[in-house]
């Protein structure tokens, strides 16, 4: 006895299933190739040079006797030691001129507040040269301040001359790098709970106590964030320090320079450099986990 299935009777042709497709999309490690191999021409073999050039003698071979030279030379115990100091210094000076700053602008209502929040952020692409170039109009040796002394005492010489210290290099890194402080400060006030600041207020708080109790606790992750991209920043600042003219402040930057352009002394000049970046490195790497705890 036969027995003949629908399909059969029907006449319908019977087909097997169609094997799935290969998948032709390309591996996404791939699209990675160019962005990394761009980079690596563009600045990692620079870097690899200058960091072979700071282990090559004049003499040749591979030697860590540059090192040993540069790290007994006084110059550089002097740069090093210079640059420690105006970074830190700068930073605790725009951290605390930066925290003053933008409490006037984000809780004292004033016409034009708004105006110079803007204006903030502008500053924030003006070249470090051009705020230097201002104050050498103001307090050079020729500038306004000496000029309307002379003018008024009719004295030969204005007593403004601190431009070419390392004071004025410092008041020209706080001026510049202030910004950078305020910046992430007024993004923390914007989310700051005002009913805060109004049940304090109610409760017969002052207003330094309300600062040091309230508002000081919620900017203190925007004031790590902002102080160690400062302290970054002035690490390696070289513009300030060579338009001030401040003959008798050699930073690091400065020694690079000194080393490689007047002295022609590459290996030493490449061993000055690595450590630079070596501290940048480290202080930007925190400034990274400050950042992101602090969610600037």
């Amino acid at each position: 006895m036969t027995v003949t299935t629908g399909t059969a009777r029907t006449g319908a042709a019977v087909t097997a299933p169609a094997a799935p497709a290969r998948s032709r999309t390309v591996p996404a490690w791939v699209w990675t190739l160019p962005p990394v191999a761009v980079l690596a021409l563009a600045f990692l073999y620079p870097l690899a040079l200058v960091v072979q050039q700071s282990f090559t003698p004049d003499e040749g071979g591979l030697s860590l006797a540059p090192y040993a030279e540069v790290f007994a030379s006084a110059s550089f115990r002097d740069a090093l030691t210079t640059t420690v100091w105006l970074a830190l210094g700068s930073t605790a000076g725009c951290l605390v001129l930066g925290f003053v700053l933008a409490l006037v602008i984000a809780f004292v209502p004033f016409p034009g507040g708004k105006a110079v929040a803007r204006f903030i952020d502008v500053f924030l692409s003006f070249p470090s040269f051009l705020i230097t170039l201002a104050l050498l109009f103001i307090y050079g040796s020729v500038g306004m301040a000496n000029g309307l002394w002379t003018g008024a005492t009719g004295a030969a010489d204005g007593p403004f001359h601190f431009l070419t210290t390392p004071w004025g290099v410092l008041l020209a890194e706080i001026t510049y790098f202030t910004p950078f402080v305020m910046r992430p400060l007024l993004a923390a006030f914007s989310q700051l709970d005002t009913g805060q600041l109004e049940v304090a207020s109610s409760l017969g708080a002052g207003p330094v106590r309300i600062i040091r109790r309230v508002i000081l606790p919620e900017a203190l992750p925007a004031l790590a964030a902002g102080g160690s991209l400062v302290l970054v920043m002035c690490l390696n600042e070289f513009g300030i320090v060579l338009f001030t003219g401040a003959k008798g402040v050699t930073t690091l930057p400065m020694l690079v320079y000194s080393k490689a352009i007047l002295e022609s002394d590459y290996a030493a000049a490449c061993v000055v450099a690595v450590v630079n970046i070596a501290i940048s490195v480290g202080l930007y790497s925190l400034y990274r986990v400050v950042s992101r705890r602090a969610g600037a």
